[in-house]
This record gives structure tokens, C-alpha cells and sequence, in this order.
């Protein structure tokens, strides 16, 4: 069976329901193991969540937030988040809280909350922005920065990792295409796989008249099923990769593009294992002879 473009692409808006801009959940079609919440919230607006068998990851994209949560056992707790101008201005103070969990966010901005299905639970983590590792992927127009806010290495969970990356304009991502769909231990992990888009003009660049900013993103067919998605993307797009060989991600000349990952499988460890497509893997070596895009790290003063 062909699995068209729009089976998996998601414009701003279309998954919008109870005060929020887009919920990927398991109520989305085909999908089982992630989510995804966003919000733009004003002052005086609040979104909440129910207490659920999800692992969630509280992530300011613009501005700064409030949480008020209880836990499982009936503790009442609060966390503000201070946040970050733009998700172009480096890593966030993110707040992770444990399944069981309901949660009400109040602020000015837009919010994010990465979501996984558990049923360990581990303690609540703040963690500030001070502490998120950042690595630079890759090297010359294939560079991209990566925030490992909720990676293994970086935070202690039961299933979810999320990670937030960057491209400077005309920088490649998710580059060779690989996947994750199948079970070798040691080699590769079955995940589902979110990306949640926002593009912006570059920093070196003046925009003239009305402009759009955009990205693309890639993902085609493997043993694992049949797909075809090559999407043009703008800020609030969500583009979801159930299995398949996914890349590139595009930042075109002239605009920035950024993305949160968000991903969890069946499988019993909680680790991103990938195979590179063998017809592009060769790519890895020519990084070798190449400098790191001198734009890295990326933030804005």
C-alpha cells in the first residue's frame, strides 16, 4: 500500500484541540509510542494536561512559563521556566515530569511538551539550560547543532528521547537517511520519530517585502513498510516518521531552520541505534576532510 505525503504531514493548526495549537497523540492515526503538544500561549491563558501513562519533557520554544503539577501520589509542586527568546537563541531550562502526572503551563510564548508512553516512574528533573549538552553534527553544509536536553546521556527516563537541532541557512540535517525501525541490539532501535519545524530568516540576512521562511524534509520506504513524504515546512509544522528511511532536513539560502525530535519505541532499552541507507552512508567519511560550519554554535544576542 502507497502511504501519500499528507498520511504523516501535519500543517500548524490542524491537530489543534482543547487550547492547544497541535497534540500528537495516540489518537493520531497509525501512531503508538510518542506526542507531541504545542501552545502559544498570553498572559492570563493557560493550557493543561491530564495525568496519563506519559512521560512528558516541558520545553519553552519562546518565553518563559509557570508549571504548577501533581504528581502521581498527590504532591503538589511548581517550577517557572525562564526560557529563551526564540528557539534560534541556544538551549532552554526544560522540566521533566514522571507518568501519572497532571500538569496546568501558564506564560507568554510558545510552549512545547515532548511525550512518551512509560510505566516506570522516575523523579522529577529540572533541568537548566547550563546543563543541556551541546554537540555540532556532521561538518561543512551538512554542520547542524544538536541540544541533547532529553537524551539518554543527558536525563534519566524510562522510554522518551528528545533532542532539538539546528541548521544554519543552507546547511543539510538527518543527513545520510537512516532508520530506526527494526530491533538489532547493539545496532538498531525500533522508534517512532516526531519532528516539530519552525524556520526563520537567517541572521545575515534582511528580509525584503513579505517573506516566507520554509525547510523541506525527506522520508521514503523500507522493509518496514512503504512510505513517501517530501514536504515543504513552516514554523508549527509536524511531519511524523513511523519508520523508513528519513533525510535529509534542508535549511534553503536565506532562512534557518530548527526542529525538536521526539522518539520512543517497543523495545526494552531506551537507546537511538540507526542504520544509514547504504547507497548515502559514504557521505560520514567525507565529513573527515571538512571544518565545522564556522555559524556554530548558533545564537542570537
Amino acid at each position: 500500500m502507497h502511504i501519500r505525503n499528507d498520511d504523516w504531514f501535519y500543517a500548524r493548526n490542524t491537530l489543534a484541540r482543547d487550547g492547544w495549537e497541535s497534540i500528537v497523540d495516540s489518537s493520531t492515526h497509525g501512531w503508538k509510542y510518542t506526542g507531541v503538544r504545542v501552545a502559544e500561549l498570553v498572559a492570563g491563558k493557560s493550557v493543561e494536561f491530564a495525568a496519563e501513562n506519559l512521560e512528558r519533557i516541558i520545553l519553552p520554544l519562546s518565553g518563559s512559563f509557570e508549571i504548577s503539577y501533581v504528581l502521581h501520589d498527590g504532591t503538589t509542586a511548581s517550577q517557572s521556566l525562564i526560557g529563551r527568546k526564540d528557539v534560534f537563541h541556544g538551549p532552554t531550562d526544560t522540566l521533566y515530569l514522571p507518568i501519572g502526572t497532571s500538569a496546568r503551563i501558564s506564560g507568554n510564548g510558545r510552549v512545547a511538551v515532548a511525550e512518551a508512553v512509560a510505566h516506570e516512574i522516575f523523579p522529577v528533573a529540572y533541568l537548566p539550560r547550563e546543563s543541556v549538552a551541546i554537540e555540532m553534527r556532521g561538518a561543512g553544509n551538512a554542520t547542524r547543532q544538536i541540544h541533547n536536553f532529553g537524551t539518554p546521556a543527558n536525563l534519566a527516563a524510562s522510554r522518551i528521547i528528545a533532542c532539538e537541532v539546528i541548521n544554519p541557512a543552507g546547511n543539510w540535517s538527518s543527513y545520510p537517511p537512516h532508520k530506526h525501525d527494526e530491533n538489532k541490539p547493539g545496532v538498531e532501535s525500533v522508534l517512532e520519530e516526531i519532528y516539530y519545524f519552525e524556520v526563520a530568516v537567517d541572521r545575515n540576512t534582511v528580509g525584503h517585502g513579505d517573506v516566507d521562511p520554509i525547510g523541506y524534509v525527506r522520508n521514503y520506504g523500507s522493509s518496514a513498510g512503504d512510505i513517501d513524504t517530501l514536504a515543504e515546512v513552516r514554523t508549527g509544522d509536524i511531519v511524523l516518521v513511523p519508520y523508513g528511511w528519513h533525510g535529509p532536513c534542508v535549511a534553503p539560502p536565506g532562512y534557518d531552520l530548527y526542529y525538536l525530535n521526539v522518539m520512543a519505541g517497543p523495545d526494552p532499552e531506551r537507546t537511538w541505534l540507526i542504520t544509514d541507507d547504504p547507497a548515502h552512508g559514504w557521505v560520514r567519511e567525507s565529513w573527515k576532510n571538512q571544518e565545522i560550519d564556522p555559524r556554530l554554535p548558533y545564537t542570537r544576542d
